[in-house]
């Protein structure tokens, strides 16, 4: 079963979803609670923005005990870089990135 790109365009182009998505890939097993924490969103806010990012799978479940834990799925990003960036250019974008991420480090100084 293939991921459906459209959901997980979708997901990407909201910034408060993305930034669901950083907490996740800093710290695995969140619970809504703790997602909740410093968000300026409500708590059925971000129920909402969670349910788009688990219908992408982009974000999975586990429960333990009474918690339901939220986990980052890079897997649908990953399948969407190999599609459109694909194996033979990784070796140029990864330089890229490189000599941008030098370049705003040195404008930051």
């Amino acid at each position: 079963m293939g991921i459906d790109e459209d959901l997980v365009f979708k997901a990407l182009a909201d910034v408060s979803r993305r930034k669901l998505l950083d907490r996740l890939r800093r710290k695995h097993g969140l619970t809504l609670s703790e997602l909740c924490k410093n968000h300026a969103m409500s708590r059925q806010a971000v129920t909402k923005h969670l349910a788009v990012l688990e219908a992408a799978n982009l974000v999975v479940t586990a429960k333990r005990g009474r918690q339901k834990l939220h986990y980052l799925n890079p897997v649908p990003i990953n399948d969407i870089s190999m599609r459109w960036i694909g194996r033979f250019e990784r070796d140029r974008v990864k330089a890229l990135h490189i000599l941008k991420q030098a370049l705003e480090e040195n404008r930051h100084e």
